[in-house]
């Protein structure tokens, strides 16, 4: 038995462990945390800490079901090449591409949009919109560069955002130390709210704070030694993640009472200010500006090789699977999916956009858990990791928990999308009958000329 998948990829293979576990760090930790506390104690008071570490674990369920799928078929397409491997389904295997590839868009378009914001009025006065396409351009030219090169940068700011953080665990630890906060506000809930209730309702907005993870399976055909290196990679950076979210939950709630909180839209420079410790104003800004740009360079990554897979798989145009000779890097899924990152910035409607991003990839993390189940019967010739069967089980449950809880709005706006995705695939699948035709009928009458004259 090898232990290594032998399929020869096309891809340059130039993501070490190191670099993939920053990868996926970066990806989790995203932006969200820096505004999530304020919401979070609204539904659970003081008790910031334990939403977060009930969405951790609901994370871990489905993230032990990639560990597995990601090994056993190390293929650029992710959910969709999994999809189709266990349904055999060329429409579900569309629908669940599509539905993570639409997430990752929309959800660049939201980030970049929120670079284009309050963080960066507070260094310049510029427009909007503009700002947030010039954006997406640099973040679609530096992912045509090269996969090292996007790596490379994900890692410093993966270290820059991961140290605002810090900053907020230190400082208010500091602050304890000498006597400030109150310790007893993290048990406290809100009057007349049920603890298990309260949770709950917390976990799952906290559930969007680790959402990220996913991405990383896009990229596998990049990585060296994928059976050996992604699960231990996907595993430290999530608990990572939940240890550093946890931290930051319990020093807000001690450094500020749940009220406090609800008010500010800052909430961790909130929390920081209120320990009197010296740091501008403009520290946090900027470290959140790199937040959100790490967060759509690496959803970025993710949309174009979905794409480039799923080209790969015929779902999707082959267009989409061209790959510069040199950089080795998909540029017309890049130069494609840019575009419409661009287009969807003049939506505007950031809040309806970020929870149709979740709602999309809990129908992908869904299609994900019942895989692995499907796939157990099938044999590959190396080793890969296998996940217990009550993972997958209980992660198809936790989804199911969390789709309930979506407004009807944000269904209808997944329904459209949805119904987008199905329109474009039956276009796609009309081109490739309109191909063979083509060919068919092109075929007798080149053999009719290359027959000998007499």
């Amino acid at each position: 038995m090898t232990t290594e998948h032998k399929d020869p990829s096309r891809l340059r293979r130039a993501i070490t462990g190191p670099l993939l576990f920053a990868f996926i760090l970066g990806d989790v930790l995203g932006a969200g945390i820096y505004a999530l506390m304020g919401v979070l104690s609204a539904e659970v008071g003081g008790m910031l800490w334990a939403p977060l570490l009930v969405a951790l674990l609901l994370a871990l369920l489905t993230a032990g079901s990639y560990a597995e799928l990601v090994t056993k078929y190390p293929r650029a397409g992710g959910a969709s090449v999994f999809a189709e491997r266990a349904f055999h389904s060329r429409i579900v295997s569309f629908l669940v591409g599509f539905s993570m590839m639409a997430a990752g868009v929309v959800s660049a378009a939201g980030l970049a949009l929120a670079f284009a914001g309050e963080y960066l009025q507070t260094f310049f006065e510029l427009p909007a919109i503009p700002v947030a396409m010039i954006f997406l351009v640099i973040v679609g030219a530096l992912n045509a560069r090269g996969i090292r090169e996007s790596m490379g940068a994900n890692l410093v700011m993966t270290a820059i955002e991961l140290s605002g953080l810090v900053i907020v665990i230190v400082v208010v630890s500091v602050f304890v130390a000498g006597g400030g906060g109150d310790i007893s506000r993290v048990t406290e809930v809100p009057e007349d709210t049920a603890v298990g209730f309260a949770v709950l309702g917390g976990a799952i907005i906290a559930y969007y704070s680790f959402v990220g993870f996913e991405t990383s399976a896009n990229i596998i055909e990049e990585v060296k030694e994928p059976s050996k290196v992604y699960p231990k990679a996907l595993f430290a950076s999530l608990i990572t993640a939940g240890v550093v979210y946890v931290l930051v939950g319990l020093a807000s709630s001690i450094a500020l009472p749940a009220e406090e909180l609800q008010e500010s839209s800052g909430p961790l420079l909130a929390v920081v200010e209120a320990t009197g410790v010296a740091i501008p104003s403009w520290l946090f800004s900027l470290i959140a500006l790199i937040a959100v740009a790490n967060g759509a360079l690496l959803t970025m990554i993710m949309a174009s090789r979905l794409a480039y897979g799923m080209a790969e798989q015929r779902l999707l145009p082959g267009a989409l699977s061209r790959v510069l000779p040199r950089r080795k890097t998909p540029w017309v899924a890049i130069l494609t999916t840019t575009l419409v990152a661009m287009l969807l910035t003049l939506v505007g409607d950031l809040a309806t956009l970020a929870e149709t991003v979740v709602l999309l990839l809990l129908f992908v993390f869904m299609s994900a858990n019942v895989s692995v189940l499907v796939l157990r019967r099938d044999r590959v010739d190396h080793d890969h990791f296998r996940v217990w069967t009550f993972v997958p089980v209980l992660g198809i449950a936790s989804c199911i928990v969390l789709l309930t809880q979506q407004r009807p709005l944000v269904w209808l706006f997944g329904a459209i999308l949805l119904a987008v995705g199905v329109v474009l695939y039956l276009l796609a699948q009309w081109g490739r009958r309109h191909e063979k035709d083509s060919d068919a009928v092109s075929k007798p009458h080149a053999a009719e000329e290359d027959q000998p004259t007499r």
